[in-house]
């Protein structure tokens, strides 16, 4: 397990512990965290990412782009009311960037013939 600390600026978000609580897989990446609020289960959640191939494996976990999309759609919906700013609009744009290009690496791979698999 490893505490990831990249979230937090005092006070703001110390309340708010994430855990990459698997061991690194494959790819050198962990597939499950764990995110809790204050200590409290009433709050936390587990995220588990696709761990292998689906075409492998099957489905068994989101993607980043999925996650992606939450983050974006909420800022979305607070450019849409009363707490619409720049920083909103800028970290929304870095997002769907970040989207654009995690896109681009999926295309990419259909065109080789690789998405789904283990194929680098």
């Amino acid at each position: 397990m490893r505490k990831i600390k990249d979230h937090i600026l005092p006070p703001w978000n110390d309340a708010v512990s994430i855990t990459a609580v698997d061991a690194q897989g494959n790819g050198g990446a962990h597939h499950h965290y764990a995110i809790d609020v204050d200590g409290s289960e009433a709050y936390g959640v587990d995220i588990h990412f696709q761990n292998g191939p689906i075409g492998e494996v099957g489905a068994n976990g989101i993607s980043h782009e999925a996650l992606l999309a939450v983050v974006a759609d909420r800022l979305r919906s607070f450019q849409e009311g009363p707490y619409r700013c720049k920083e909103n609009t800028c970290a929304l744009t870095h997002i769907e960037e970040a989207m654009h290009w995690l896109h681009a690496r999926t295309l990419s791979r259909m065109n080789r013939g690789a998405e789904g698999t283990s194929e680098v």
